[in-house]
């Protein structure tokens, strides 16, 4: 008895070390790297490598940070402690922990003893980044915290509730690269709040309330994020530095002019999108203003300046030669002063979409040779005035994008003259040249000339309200990628006008084009490149067996009149190549679902709206995956059922046709055996 007892103590004994050792390990480590991020911690583990350098604490439940608990990690250069719950860190909790360079504390409650954990702060002369986000700050507790934290390179105080800056919030991080303060509700920014910040080179400030930056003066800054704000005005410092500006965001504010940039900079991407920008020298009564100035308001202190600016002379003086990338999408721009996209000589990318444009000319006075992406979707463009060709003014462009416009025509031969391979002239009124059409479309209706595009790859004509697609439309253009969805009688007529384009084929949408079973040009056996096809939206009665022959990874056929797909065809084409298959929106039966259960079973298919496919009994929708097992014993019961009508159905024909038979039978026996007899009878020999 003794001895039982001695070893079931030494098992607890053995059992309560194994629990113990495993609290440290259940953190996982690396090359002195630590992660017990996750783990319910509720203090910082004390059984670590004494090497730690780096430390992840997040998601726990660490309230306090004391002094004690980081003694045993001396080496500590990384410490996180992210959504914790943390209110305080004692003043002595990094004295061991000297040489620690990045702390996180983000989302925390570290309002509730700020200047205690500002005293703990104050000891780490060697700290580089520091992220106090979402701790509900207010400006006074921020300076109290960063004070003295003149090695700071990175900080970052977003999600907090500071409101305004005053010129001593941040006048000690003198080494200071990044600033994030976006997210808070900063509506004013005193006057020389970041003039000490010498080294600041990254600044964000999205997300507040400023109703404008005015007197912008920070050259040595690379990149300013001012989106979501206030702002209606921008206005750069009229000096002759050159700033160090790369990329300056002011989308989703409230802008009313384009933005007085500096006059040199260094500036790649300008965003502007969703404000409220316009150009006024020209209104839309073609009244023209000339030397149209505003006059700003400035008070600092008792001092009142008054400030003229030419509009269109700060416009024409920034020196843009630079700019790479330009949004001006989602504004209330109606044309384009004449030579404001001259001086852009570098701009490759364009974005003009969602405004009110109505014309818009471009001329060998301001070339965009680098231009290879144009947006101009969504605006109420009736004509495109382009001077083409080898010296024109988009000799490189590549991407154009024309969609849900007024646009009837383009300029003659412009996807023939240029390098561009992508098109989207979805949501026009428009019709295709055919075959038989002149290169300058004259002598035909008005038309879109797309043949002979050699350079034209993906090509979108969505929503166009094509009449039936002409014969040759397409001749000579490689086409990969066509879109013709929504054009009901594009394709009353078959698939006759794609043959031209079959074998270079990867990608067809023809969602909602008309197609139906009883046509007889549905035969897509030629198109043997195709990888991915959209027939949805359609009247499609049957399964197209010339699908089966494809090696297509993507197939939608949703919203058509399928009542069952048939097994042969689709085990071929699924065994093959498909990965991916829509089939929602179709009135499967119920009772014909074999193709169902092999589909169920096939693992390398994805039916991606799976949940929603439905079949039809007793005039019921159900959805397939719930499909119970009273609707498949209907099905067999109606299956048994109707071999017992057809049978029913037969006998009675069955009895009374042999009835009939006896009787002409016996009704004609004795003349018949005569017949028979004087047939065949012949004389036996003796």
């Amino acid at each position: 008895m003794d001895s039982v007892f001695l070893h079931l103590s030494l098992s607890l004994v053995f059992l309560a070390a194994g629990w113990g050792n495993n609290t440290g390990l259940a953190c996982k480590q690396g090359h002195r790297a630590v992660n017990c991020s996750g783990r319910r911690q509720g203090t910082v583990p004390a059984e670590l490598p004494a090497d730690t350098e780096k430390l992840f604490l997040d998601h726990n439940t660490i309230q306090t940070l004391r002094n004690t608990s980081l003694l045993k990690y001396p080496n500590l250069e990384t410490l996180s402690l992210r959504e914790n719950s943390l209110q305080l860190i004692e003043p002595g909790a990094f004295l061991s922990s000297r040489d620690l360079k990045n702390l996180c504390v983000a989302d925390n409650t570290l309002f509730t003893n700020y200047s205690v954990t500002a005293a703990a702060l104050c000891s780490l002369p060697a700290l580089r980044k520091l992220d106090l986000s979402g701790n509900q700050l207010t400006e006074d507790m921020v300076a109290a915290m960063i004070w003295n934290l003149s090695s700071l390179e990175s900080l970052s105080v977003a999600r907090n509730i500071i409101m305004r800056l005053d010129s001593s919030v941040f006048e000690s991080l003198s080494q200071l690269q990044e600033l994030n303060l976006e997210k808070n509700y900063i509506f004013e920014i005193e006057v020389g709040t970041f003039e000490g910040l010498q080294s600041l080179q990254r600044l964000n400030l999205a997300y507040n309330y400023l109703p404008c930056i005015a007197e912008f003066h920070l050259t040595q800054l690379k990149t300013l994020n001012a989106s979501n704000n206030l702002i209606e005005w921008f206005l750069a410092a009229e000096v002759d530095a050159v700033f160090e500006l790369e990329m300056l965001d002011l989308s989703h504010n409230q802008l009313l002019f384009f933005p007085l940039l500096p006059r040199q900079s260094k500036l790649r991407s300008l965003l502007l999108r969703d404000n409220e920008m316009s150009f006024y020298r020209r209104l839309p009564n073609a009244t023209s203003l000339r030397d149209v100035t505003v006059q700003f308001l400035f008070m600092e202190g008792n001092t009142t300046n008054i400030t003229t600016f030419h509009l269109w002379e700060e416009v024409s003086q920034s020196n843009l030669s630079s700019l790479s990338f330009l949004d001006m999408s989602q504004n209330q721009l109606w044309y384009l002063p004449a030579g404001f996209l001259g001086k852009m000589t570098s701009l490759s990318h364009l974005k003009l979409n969602q405004n009110c444009l109505e014309a818009l000319h471009m001329h060998e006075s301001e070339p965009l040779a680098r231009l290879t992406g144009l947006d101009l979707s969504h605006n109420q463009l009736s004509e495109l005035q382009v001077d083409l060709g080898a010296e024109g003014t988009l000799p490189n462009l590549q991407s154009l994008n024309l969609s849900a416009n007024r646009l009837q025509r383009v300029p003659p031969n412009i996807f023939t003259y240029t390098a561009i391979t992508t098109v989207d002239l979805s949501h026009n009124r428009i019709n295709l040249c055919p075959l038989q059409a002149k290169a300058d479309g004259t002598g035909h209706q008005i038309c879109i000339d797309l043949r002979n595009a050699t350079s034209l790859r993906k090509l979108y004509l969505a929503g166009c309200g094509l009449e039936v697609v002409p014969r040759g439309a397409f001749t000579g253009t490689p086409l990969t990628h066509l879109d013709l969805s929504n054009n009901k009688r594009a394709l009353a007529g078959g698939l006759q006008p794609l043959q031209d384009i079959a074998l270079t084929l990867q990608v067809l949408s023809l969602r909602n084009t008309g197609l139906s079973s009883t046509l007889e040009g549905v035969d897509f056996s030629g198109f043997q490149n195709l990888i991915s096809l959209d027939l949805s939206g359609n009247s499609l009665t049957s399964f197209p067996e010339s699908l089966s022959g494809l090696r297509l990874h993507t197939l939608d056929l949703r919203r058509n009149c399928l009542p069952s797909l048939p097994q042969h065809s689709m085990q071929k084409q699924l065994r093959r190549s498909l990965s991916v298959l829509y089939l929602s929106q179709n009135s499967f039966d119920c009772c014909r679902l074999e193709w169902w259960d092999f589909l169920h079973h096939l693992k390398t298919v994805h039916v991606v709206d799976r949940e929603q496919v439905t079949c039809n009994s007793s005039s019921k929708s159900t959805h397939i995956v719930e499909l119970s097992a009273s609707v498949l014993q209907s099905c067999r019961s109606m299956t048994a059922n109707m071999a017992l009508f057809y049978l029913v159905l037969t006998l009675p024909l069955c009895l009374t046709l042999l009835v009939a038979f006896a009787v002409v039978f016996l009704s004609f026996k004795h003349r018949l055996l005569q017949m028979v007899k004087s047939q065949y009878r012949v004389s036996s020999p003796y």
